[in-house]
């Protein structure tokens, strides 16, 4: 850490998913800090040597808009808490992402080269429209780069149980989280890993589910590994059953669940290439079910091998 009454530098190293992350903060740090990014904290760990490092994001409220004549629009996304406008920026191949909040403000500024390793940001607003900018930020830079490492940032309410990780998969409002709860409400051995965007991770050929520092409206942000031991996809029904799916339907349930970019032909290709390994070597399913406690006694004797 450098200190000058014009410029301060931060810089904080975590451990995402076995991966090594720098977040360096540049400017007023009195505005931008680690503070942005209080559930990094048990992700925390001593600085590594750049050469050893996953992806590096930097925070630089001078950060500035790309030249128009060097932007190819690809969209403008709604994320479901927000709107993200998307562009490629033609003179280096990276992207360029303004992320709005819910209320339609611009909270962040962020590019990313052309591999994902190297992330800059510019955050806008007050303390909350930072937090949300910088979170958005390295979500995104967390699931491209790691669609080149084997890993996925899947939308999900995941449990560990005796050791192994399930997660729980459905649209947004199905009942993810509810389905956590009945398990760890009337399942023993059971825990919380993460309650809305864990980490899948192919190793040696198998599957292992990771926590994140990205779990929703649930605090839960836990630096744990496990194997991964089945994906269920939740489906609401007036009865509850349950179905191992093929790996065709396993392909088409879990795709939708994690996070990529269908207009970048190589993060798009690598993170079906990951979804199929971890077909491969996981049991996927689909429970049809009420939001009760003989759901999760179903799912949980059906996929608990």
């Amino acid at each position: 850490m450098t200190n000058n009454d014009d410029l301060l530098c931060c810089e904080h190293y975590y451990r995402i998913a076995g991966n090594y992350v720098k977040i360096v903060f540049r400017g007023n740090t009195k505005i931008n800090n680690e503070r942005l990014i209080a559930s990094f904290e048990p992700f925390k760990t001593a600085p590594v040597a750049d050469a050893g490092l996953f992806f590096c994001m930097t925070v630089d409220d001078s950060l500035k808009v790309h030249e128009k004549e060097n932007l190819e629009r690809i969209g403008d996304f709604d994320t479901g808490n927000g709107n993200t406008i998307v562009d490629k920026m033609t003179d280096n191949g990276g992207y360029q992402f303004i992320v709005k909040d819910t209320s339609g403000k611009s909270c962040c500024l962020f590019k990313a080269d052309s591999t994902y390793s190297q992330g800059q940001c510019a955050l806008r607003g007050n303390v909350n429209m930072r937090v949300y900018g910088l979170n958005n930020a390295l979500m995104l830079i967390t699931a491209f780069r790691g669609s080149m490492a084997g890993m996925l940032l899947v939308h999900a309410s995941a449990v560990r149980h005796k050791g192994l990780g399930y997660a729980f998969i459905a649209k947004s409002g199905t009942g993810k989280s509810t389905h956590s709860n009945l398990w760890l409400q009337h399942i023993e051995q059971c825990d919380l890993a993460n309650d809305d965007n864990p980490i899948v991770r192919i190793e040696d050929g198998k599957a292992y589910l990771y926590g994140s520092p990205w779990s929703g409206k649930t605090p839960c942000y836990r630096d744990i590994r496990m194997p991964l031991g089945a994906i269920v996809r939740i489906d609401r029904a007036p009865a509850n059953s349950i179905e191992k799916l093929t790996p065709t339907l396993a392909f088409a349930s879990l795709l939708p669940s994690c996070s990529s970019m269908k207009w970048d032909k190589n993060v798009f290709d690598n993170t079906c290439r990951i979804v199929s390994d971890v077909i491969r070597c996981t049991n996927i399913y689909t429970l049809h079910c009420l939001p009760d406690k003989e759901a999760a006694l179903l799912c949980n004797t059906t996929v608990v091998k």
